[in-house]
């Protein structure tokens, strides 16, 4: 095997659909606390499911996707597996796990060993996801193995370290923020006499469609907005409400309380 998962849960299990479509599900080994939780998900993507011994012991990389709270207990578990093959067959661990750096992790793990850190969002489990990662004493030809199989979960963008934080703040939480957005636009549409399917079909189109605007043009979202709103029409006065209720700084507010959150989790 050569792509294994300890922890199958949201964000686990979205990244592991994207790697059974990169590499193949016959490469792909599940283990979760829950077994069963494991057992569901290789059923439904057709890879294997075992323990998180197996994992450790013949995965060649090895995606680490628990709660960072839980991270120095399970590899603590798993320090003699992974000491006894370290020489005979090398691996990479992969952390996804908030706040932890790589230092950390392998501090935890008991040894220096090859690592990624990535911080995906759940979209990759569609294969629109954003995905930053960095990487130490991983060889070029692992790497590229590794984003191959990674390349259906979407973008994914190599980064400094030291911002990694900061980028999972962004599109790592970002999603949820979406989300609430979404609801609140598809609320304001019913309020306005929309069916709820409808609106809610509306705003989450509209969504899409205004974020590959600015991917796919390069224009600033300012200029973009600039367009939509007509002089003396019916989109600058919801700006204009958006402004008075400041809409922008609760935003940026939430992205960097999610940052000073995410800090703190590694310091436990």
């Amino acid at each position: 095997m050569k792509y294994g998962f300890i922890g199958c849960g949201n964000m686990g299990g979205a990244v592991a659909r994207a790697v059974c479509k990169g590499a193949g599900s016959g490469d792909v080994l599940l283990a979760n606390r829950t077994p069963a939780k494991a057992q569901a998900l290789a059923d439904e993507l057709g890879c294997a499911c075992g323990t998180n011994e197996e994992v450790a012991g013949i995965c060649d990389f090895i995606f680490l996707g628990v709660k960072p709270q839980m991270m120095a207990d399970m590899l603590d578990e798993l320090t003699p597996t992974l000491e006894a093959r370290a020489e005979s067959r090398p691996f990479v661990l992969v952390t996804m796990a908030a706040g932890l750096s790589m230092q950390q992790i392998r501090q935890m793990a008991g040894s220096g060993y090859p690592i990624i850190r990535m911080m995906p969002n759940t979209p990759v489990a569609l294969g629109d996801g954003m995905i930053q990662y960095c990487s130490d004493d991983v060889e070029p030809e692992k790497m590229a193995e590794w984003l191959t199989a990674m390349a259906p979960a979407g973008r994914l963008d190599a980064v400094p370290e030291s911002l990694i934080d900061a980028a999972s703040a962004v599109s790592g939480c970002g999603p949820a923020w979406a989300y609430q957005f979404i609801e609140a636009l598809a609320d304001g549409g019913v309020a306005a006499g929309l069916p709820r399917a409808k609106a809610q079909e509306y705003a989450a189109q509209m969504l899409l469609g205004s974020a590959r605007m600015v991917l796919e043009t390069g224009k600033h979202p300012g200029e973009l907005k600039d367009a939509v709103c007509s002089p003396g029409g019916s989109t600058i006065q919801g700006v204009r409400l958006l402004e008075e209720r400041a809409f922008r700084g609760a935003v940026t507010d939430a992205v960097l309380a999610a940052f000073e959150k995410t800090k703190d989790l590694g310091k436990k």
